[in-house]
């Protein structure tokens, strides 16, 4: 196939390759009937402009990097979703990679999309990251950078977060007002700030209601369904069974419902799950499950915005980070009869 060029068009007309540059970059120098002719013959010639040549002329890719965990929850896609409805509208191609939840992995793949010259990215961090020197150093050249969701507060970048403090006191809270005293928190990966916030908001509904707590509620797991498995194994074994379980996500208290269930406790009546995310999964699995919904969509949109007028405005541009808020839907899963 061959490629039409604009010296095809320059020969085809009898002109200079000038010409016809001054006519697709709309110069106010170029007759009105030549630029015309110009167009006309471009589009009978089946010209396409060379997309590489006007990336290096803008000094720009026009692409954006975005690095998530795991494809396993249905959260990530729908930030995706609303990561590229806003970039498509601006001309901008998406670079989508995952880190298996692996440091390594991530990153391999941030190398990877900084070689690949992409103008930005947008990052929720895994659950093994804790080094962010890679990260420090991008933005300490001044690459453009927004994290979402999973965050590390030390760096000096734009934030998408969720209020996740706030909706774990409220979940928590939905559990004591039916009546449950004796609740667990499965609370995620160390070192992920909603982690930390999601437990401080579960710590705090139990002294703003004067229930008596101790740290033995609050047990360390990790974000996926085999974690609520072994975790609620865990706590068959030891004889000390609560009478609800607030976990750090959706998957997490899924699996621990699994078990539970496959052991011969009823849900609601002998225990209790509230989680967290709103994956499809909680209205698929019965009973279904009590979940704090998060706005995925929304939180890509504003991580697209925000990373596009650092984009736009490098000089003039300060980070900010942007809370959003969500709701709690109450289901089978936690209402006591």
């Amino acid at each position: 196939m061959k490629y039409i060029t604009i010296k095809d068009i320059a020969k085809q007309l009898n002109t200079s390759v000038s010409t016809v540059s001054r006519a697709f970059n709309d110069k106010a120098d170029i007759n009105p009937e030549t630029k015309a002719l110009v167009l006309k013959t471009a589009k009978a010639l089946g010209y396409r402009p060379n997309p590489i040549a006007k990336k290096l002329m803008q000094q720009r890719s026009f692409t954006i990097g975005i690095i998530v965990p795991e494809f396993i929850n249905a959260f990530f896609p729908e930030v995706i979703i609303g990561v590229q409805e806003i970039l498509f509208e601006k001309g901008y191609q998406l670079l989508i990679t995952q880190s298996s939840e692996c440091y390594e992995t991530e990153l391999k793949n941030c190398k990877t999309l900084e070689d690949s010259m992409v103008d930005g990215l947008i990052v929720s961090i895994s659950s093994e990251t804790k080094n962010m020197e890679y990260y420090q150093n991008l933005i300490d050249s001044g690459f453009p950078i927004v994290l979402f969701n999973r965050v590390n507060n030390q760096l000096p970048c734009s934030k998408i977060v969720f209020n996740d403090y706030k909706w774990a006191l409220f979940a928590t809270e939905h559990l004591i007002q039916q009546g449950y005293t004796r609740i667990v928190h499965l609370k995620g990966n160390e070192g992920i700030s909603l982690t930390n916030e999601r437990m401080r908001g579960f710590i705090d509904a139990h002294q703003k209601h004067k229930l008596p707590f101790d740290k033995n509620q609050i047990i360390p797991t990790g974000f996926t369904l085999a974690d609520g498995q072994q975790a609620a194994q865990k706590i068959i074994d030891s004889g000390n069974i609560p009478d609800a379980i607030f976990a750090a996500n959706d998957p997490v208290a899924i699996g621990a419902m699994q078990v539970f269930k496959k052991n011969g406790y009823a849900i609601p009546k002998d225990i209790a799950f509230v989680g967290f995310t709103e994956s499809q999964m909680a209205t698929i699995i019965e009973p279904q499950l009590t979940s704090v919904a998060q706005p995925a969509k929304q939180i890509g949109i504003e991580a697209a915005k925000i990373l596009l007028e650092q984009i736009e405005n490098a000089k003039e541009f300060k980070p900010k980070t942007i809370t959003l808020n969500g709701e709690l839907n109450i289901r089978t899963s936690s209402i006591r009869n």
